[in-house]
């Protein structure tokens, strides 16, 4: 039911949104106002001195023509539309002087505060994110970088040091389409505690550097993105919660009809996750080439994660189909609460090599042996998983699971650990005693029409279900090449399986 009434909601958020723009009369040539599209000239006055006159006349749109414009930080006005023609770049700049930070991070397009902005067009938004990155990265070695702002374990500035392309904060009345971004230093595009968030029909590309989140979407209400493109070096769409006075979250968040490619987690919910995240309709979603899960949903900053559904996800080649956690980390008081879930019409295939291995940042290799990792559900001892709901689920494993190369035997559950403290990932605690499903500590599971297939065999069994109570599975298959037992229950109460 919270699902339908959000699409109406939304439905009402873009007629009265699209009114609204459909009312910008004037439109601002940034070549009036001294821009030089050679790729060489820093136009960023140029630029800013456009938005600024557009919105002291009330609105308007400032074009972008033809031509590759260079330009540090942009600030967008209320009232303002930001539009690249087709053939337009606005290109940033690679000297890290020419970024300024308005609230939180430094980027390229900025806004705080703003409402009704917009950036369209059929252009292009190229961060020159490599080349800004390493630029940053010297500066350090330079020692014009304090060591608080550099990661030594990785030998990379952090990603708050890195410029991203766009982020809005505390605005009202978003509308981004139809641009291509590309090559971030950092996150790819933040929107944080925004309220009625359109993005559509966009293209991210960012196999960049490191941390290139495809879209992050921090404590906004009332959001849709549809019909995206997405290929990233980090997660592709990544909804989180950082407001510690707990009065900002993230609520009515509609995503659908998105292709995404990521060396992270095509779709995530958390990892940040300290207020809430509600109400949320995920569909209609295609993934491809992405090194860690299909689905992450993970809430371990001691926030709300909740009514959340998901449904028809295709996903090939990606390195793990489902991975649901509770933990406590950072700052966290405690673990945090993760119920009321559906994810269905889901069909996965998972290879045996690296799925990300023909781009140019791939996921990082972990330092121990491991077979192929199952889907994980795994709350914590006293806070578990609460009504979730697996339906029409399949996913094809590749198998070759041998015990001589890592090996967690049934008869040593007991030696999963429990690394709550522990950032959330599918591989957190390393070989898995299962193939297909490893779930832990959730109160309230439906498992419906699941289809497991192996290619080849594994000494592992299918599923195996440790602390679980009032679990109800319902036609489940499992085949292929295998011999082991098909599962494994372990202070399970209250199941019905038939």
């Amino acid at each position: 039911m919270f699902g339908e009434n959000m699409k109406c909601r939304h439905a009402l958020c873009v007629i009265l949104f699209l009114m609204y723009f459909s009312s910008f009369a004037k439109d601002y040539n940034i070549l009036d106002y001294g821009a030089v599209p050679d790729g060489k000239t820093v136009n960023t006055l140029f630029i800013q001195s456009a938005i600024d006159r557009a919105h002291e006349e009330g609105g308007g749109r400032v074009i972008v023509p033809s031509g590759r414009f260079i330009s540090g930080s942009i600030v967008l006005k209320s009232g303002v539309e930001l539009h690249l023609k087709s053939k337009a770049v606005l290109l940033g700049s690679v000297d890290h002087s020419h970024y300024i930070t308005l609230n939180r991070w430094k980027a390229l397009v900025m806004a705080d505060g703003a409402n009704d902005i917009a950036i369209t067009g059929k252009g292009t938004i190229d961060g020159q994110g490599a080349q800004l990155a390493l630029n940053i990265d010297s500066l350090f070695y330079a020692g014009e970088i304090d060591s608080s702002d550099y990661i030594f374990r990785e030998k990379r500035p952090y990603v708050t040091v890195r410029p991203q392309i766009i982020e809005f904060m505390n605005c009202r009345n978003i509308r981004v389409t139809d641009v291509t971004i590309k090559n971030a230093a950092s996150w790819v595009q933040t929107y944080e505690i925004c309220r009625n968030l359109i993005i559509d029909n966009i293209r991210v590309e960012s196999d960049t550097y490191w941390n290139n989140d495809g879209i992050d979407i921090l404590d906004c209400r009332n959001v849709r993105i549809t019909n995206c493109y997405i290929n990233s070096s980090d997660d592709g769409i990544c909804l989180k919660s950082e407001e510690w006075d707990l009065t900002e979250f993230c609520d009515s968040i509609y995503i659908a009809n998105c292709t995404i490619r990521s060396s992270g987690c095509a779709i995530k919910l958390g990892t940040s996750s300290v207020s809430q995240i509600k109400n949320v309709v995920i569909k209609n979603i295609k993934v491809f080439d992405t090194y860690r899960s299909a689905i992450a949903i993970e809430s371990v900053q001691g926030g709300i994660i909740e009514n959340v559904m998901i449904e028809n996800i295709k996903a090939v080649n990606t390195g793990n189909a489902i991975f649901i956690r509770i933990g406590k980390i950072r700052k966290a008081k405690r673990p945090g609460i993760l119920r009321n879930v559906t994810i269905k019409n889901i069909k996965v295939k998972v290879p045996f090599k690296h799925p990300d291995y023909a781009y140019e940042i791939r996921g990082p290799e972990l330092p121990y042996f491991h077979n192929v990792f199952p889907s994980s559900i795994t709350g914590l001892q006293g806070y578990n998983i609460e009504n979730l709901t697996l339906e029409n689920i399949k996913i094809i494993y590749p198998g070759r699971g041998s015990k001589a190369y890592a090996n967690m035997p049934v008869y040593r559950l007991d030696d999963v650990p429990e690394l709550e403290n522990h950032y959330p990932e599918f591989s957190m605690f390393g070989e898995l005693p299962s193939w297909g499903f490893y779930v832990r500590h959730v109160d309230g599971l439906t498992m419906k029409n699941i289809k497991l297939k192996i290619k080849k065999p594994d000494y592992r069994p299918a599923m195996v279900f440790d602390d679980v109570q009032n679990l109800t599975i319902e036609s489940m298959r499992i085949y292929g090449d295998n011999k082991a037992d098909s599962i494994v229950l372990k202070d399970v109460e209250n199941s019905n399986i038939h």
